[in-house]
């Protein structure tokens, strides 16, 4: 419907509450008020038994009858169908209250009860609001309903917003108050609102409002806003969250379901245990109210004593299948194995099979062995590639062999990324290396692995991939690189992803 800018205004006014009365601009069409039983013979409902059953009425139809017929309609000037008494009074009006099943059921409840003749009733009334007799109109009689709400999620703001929703179709949804007006939407069973909420709470996750939007997926049974939020954590639980104090608002069953994921994004394995640990630490420590440093974290899990390690005593064993869902047989490097060994956390048979699995691989040219499937084995290294970057790399080593993991910007929306087999003689500091790490002599490295790059557009996860690849890297320029994924999109950042086995050659 088309409405002025007074009528704008008058909106306005009313969902801030700055009248005491709570009326929303006057409602009538050009024309004579439809009849609501007019409407119903259009539609070949029985007007009479949708009165005595009202829950059994098809609210959708009278919905899209009323969409098709006033969408082009001029708001001008008339009176309210329906008072709602919710704390305040709420003038509404017949095309906008069927947009809510809710009140559209409340409404046909109160005209069946109020009168024994309710289409003679009704149809009375409607003469008595017509245009057409202005000069002897008498006061319409207006139907009046009411509706608990028990949900506390809902606030005065909130359900103004709901209801100003009814007569404008654009109006902007703040995002302190979406959480409400999900939860309005929800007990007026608004379908096209709840969606708009679902949808600006998807675009606009964060780390402060991650919990609480999950908790309203679960609470309102609303699947797509719960998996928004999984994924939104599946790519930013290490690089993003795992760096604020909010952290510790992610509850055990999410984590867990988000660390099973093969979608999950880390810039290592290493990288994950320590987010693993931060979580467990701030939720030992729940009074903490900034976030601390990776030494003092160390530090705690250190001070336990040495005859028991942390998962097994009362605290952690609740923990241990999150541990589980960690690939430590993918930390290598010597001082990260050191930190493992040092801060008494993991069980001594965790520890020995660690050792074991990487005395073997290096017994064998770096074959692994006892690990075969890609997306629930597979060692993890990542790229978060942002705006600035026109070219981004990282070296990682693994079992004496050297990679270059790389991204490309070509231009505003193309991009392209691969890895490169490397020698150790080309690294940067190789005296550090030779330090740490082993240097294999082998010519030619059999590779299992998969690219995967992520953004997300407009709410949306943009998903690009390879498939999974077994390729012999060598040292000359024809063998040493990956096959390339080249993707378009908008979006940033864009999170990639590179798992790897080494396969028995």
């Amino acid at each position: 419907m088309i409405m002025s800018n007074t009528h704008k205004a008058r909106l306005e006014r009313w969902v801030t509450g700055s009248t005491n009365r709570w009326r929303l601009p006057k409602q009538p069409f050009s024309g004579d008020l439809l009849s609501l039983s007019q409407m119903c013979k259009a539609l070949s409902i029985d007007f009479e038994e949708a009165l005595r059953n009202p829950g059994r009425l098809c609210i959708s139809q009278i919905q899209k009858f009323f969409f098709e017929n006033f969408k082009n309609k001029d708001i001008q000037s008339g009176e309210a169908d329906v008072i709602l008494c919710l704390g305040f009074k709420w003038e509404l009006h017949q095309p906008q209250l069927f947009q809510s099943e809710t009140l559209a059921k409340l409404y046909l409840k109160a005209l069946a009860q109020g009168t024994t003749h309710p289409l003679r009733e009704l149809e009375e009334l409607l003469r008595a609001q017509s245009p057409k007799k202005t000069k002897e109109k008498s006061p319409a009689k207006r139907i009046i309903i009411s509706l608990k709400i028990n949900d506390p999620l809902v606030t005065k703001v909130a359900f103004a917003t709901a209801l100003k929703n009814l007569y404008m179709s654009e109006v902007e949804i703040n995002l302190e108050d979406v959480l409400g007006v999900l939860a309005s939407a929800h007990i007026l069973q608004f379908s096209g609102l709840f969606q708009r909420c679902v949808d600006v709470m998807i675009a606009r996750l964060k780390p402060s409002t991650m919990k609480k939007f999950c908790e309203a997926g679960c609470k309102y049974k609303e699947e797509q806003l719960t998996t928004g939020c999984e994924k939104w954590l599946e790519m930013n639980l290490v690089p993003l969250v795992g760096t604020q104090i909010h952290l510790h608002k992610i509850p055990q069953d999410l984590l867990h379901k988000v660390l099973k994921s093969p979608r999950l994004f880390t810039f290592s394995e290493f990288h994950l245990l320590k987010t693993m640990l931060l979580w467990v630490f701030l939720q030992l420590n729940y009074k903490i109210q900034a976030i601390p440093t990776y030494e003092t974290v160390m530090t705690f899990f250190k001070s336990f004593p040495e005859n028991c390690c942390f998962l097994d005593r009362d605290k952690g064993q609740s923990l241990r299948p999150l541990f589980l869902c960690l690939r430590l047989h993918g930390i290598t490097k010597g001082k990260d194995l050191e930190v493992l060994q040092h801060i008494n956390f993991f069980p001594e048979s965790w520890l020995d099979q660690v050792t074991a699995n990487h005395y073997h691989a290096l017994e064998n040219g770096g074959d692994m062995v006892h690990l075969k499937d890609l997306n629930t084995q597979a060692v993890r290294f990542g790229l978060l590639f942002n705006q600035e970057n026109t070219t981004y790399s990282e070296t990682i080593a693994l079992y004496g062999f050297f990679f270059k993991i790389k991204g490309l910007k070509h231009d505003t929306t193309s991009y392209s990324f691969y890895m490169q087999r490397i020698k150790h003689t080309d690294l940067e500091s190789p005296s550090a290396v030779y330090e740490h790490n082993p240097v294999s002599l082998r010519v030619a490295r059999l590779v299992k692995y998969e690219i995967r790059a992520e953004a997300l557009v407009d709410g949306k996860w943009q998903e690009f991939r390879t498939n999974q690849i077994k390729q012999k890297f060598g040292l000359t320029t024809s063998s040493c690189k990956s096959h390339t994924l080249k993707i378009q999109t908008v979006g940033i950042p864009i999170y990639v992803s590179f798992a790897f086995i080494f396969p028995a050659s």
